[in-house]
């Protein structure tokens, strides 16, 4: 069913997934709209963002955030319309990104919300503008730190962080390598995206194209896969590389160890002799000292046309289980964004 006045639609976590998830770990309801206490807003739900690390909030085990308790409805980013207020600061009508869930509405106390104004394209608040673009620019320039003509290399380049990675290398005078999964996301990462190259992770030939892509070595790799993209890039890694690490959906997963020899040793024996700084980041503890400078050069980026990023649109709240196990697979092309209402 659509989106309507008086039914809140939420969508709930079912059970732990164990490995990949499935359509039994989550369950739709439906509950009454809420209301507004004094102080309070409440917001109806147009777009809303799907993102790897809901996978681990899915889970359990230890984590930087607290997991999703059973039968919660699950997080993500959202951007909404303020339906109704009783905050002096949001009126009706005022469009808000916040974090309200895999839900059709939600109440607010206002703490949470970035008011929008008229943006002529709400959801890139989602990706390029929003947490994404964020990760991208803080984990590239304030770790990755790229030198002009140094060699920078993104796994899932196509995607949310991955592309605006390399266009700030691009734009920081670094040379720019990005791996993606299958001919046509290779295809937009250069001719679209501006990358010097882009190498196909299905290519049987892999780490040798990696390789010839790469022939000076890599200085700056963004981590955001692990699994066979990592292994290729480890030995090209120069002295003094960087390595900012902000996920790993290779092994999102995951239930076990990966089968043969244990490997740490030599990852860490590479790290002391070549001098890496490999270093992992959560954008989160970044917001209050970070988030506003990035916006304010980032909007700049994009209203240039100097940045842009490509929409994976999926259609209706109903249709978010399945677009996020297809994200864990690797089958969308862009930032995946549901399209909730008008």
């Amino acid at each position: 069913m659509p989106q309507t006045a008086n039914v809140n639609r939420r969508i709930v976590l079912a059970s732990r997934p164990k490995g990949a998830p499935t359509p039994q770990d989550f369950r739709l309801e439906q509950r009454d709209v809420p209301t507004p206490a004094e102080g309070e807003v409440l917001l109806r739900t147009l777009y809303l963002s799907l993102d790897p690390y809901m996978r681990g909030r899915m889970s359990d085990a230890p984590s930087y955030a607290p997991p999703t308790a059973i039968d919660d409805v699950m997080v993500g980013g959202t951007v909404s319309r303020v339906v109704a207020s009783r905050h002096p600061k949001f009126a009706e009508g005022d469009l808000v990104l916040g974090g309200s869930g895999w839900q059709d509405y939600e109440v607010s106390n206002g703490r949470d919300l970035m008011a929008l104004g008229n943006a002529a394209h709400p959801s890139l608040a989602l990706s390029v503008l929003g947490m994404p673009g964020f990760t991208a620019y803080h984990g590239l320039l304030n770790i990755g730190e790229p030198k002009p003509g140094e060699t920078v290399v993104v796994a899932a380049a196509s995607g949310a962080v991955g592309a605006v990675v390399g266009q700030i290398a691009r734009i920081k005078g670094a040379r720019v390598v990005g791996v993606a999964g299958g001919a046509d996301k290779c295809r937009y990462v250069l001719d679209e995206l501006g990358f010097d190259a882009c190498i196909d992770r299905n290519d049987p030939q892999f780490a040798q194209k990696l390789a010839e892509a790469c022939k000076d070595g890599i200085d700056v790799y963004f981590e955001n896969v692990g699994g066979a993209v990592l292994d290729a890039v480890l030995p090209l890694l120069n002295e003094g590389a960087r390595v900012p690490v902000c996920g790993l959906i290779a092994h999102y997963n995951d239930q076990k160890l990966p089968a043969g020899p244990d490997r740490l040793p030599l990852l860490l024996g590479l790290v002391l002799r070549k001098r890496i700084r490999l270093q992992g980041f959560i954008i989160l503890d970044h917001y209050a000292d970070g988030f506003a400078p990035f916006y304010r050069e980032m909007s700049a980026w994009v209203a240039a046309g100097k940045v842009k990023l490509r929409e994976d649109i999926v259609d209706g709240l109903e249709n978010a289980p399945a677009a996020f196990m297809g994200l864990l697979e690797g089958k969308n092309f862009g930032k995946l964004v549901v399209h909730v209402a008008d």
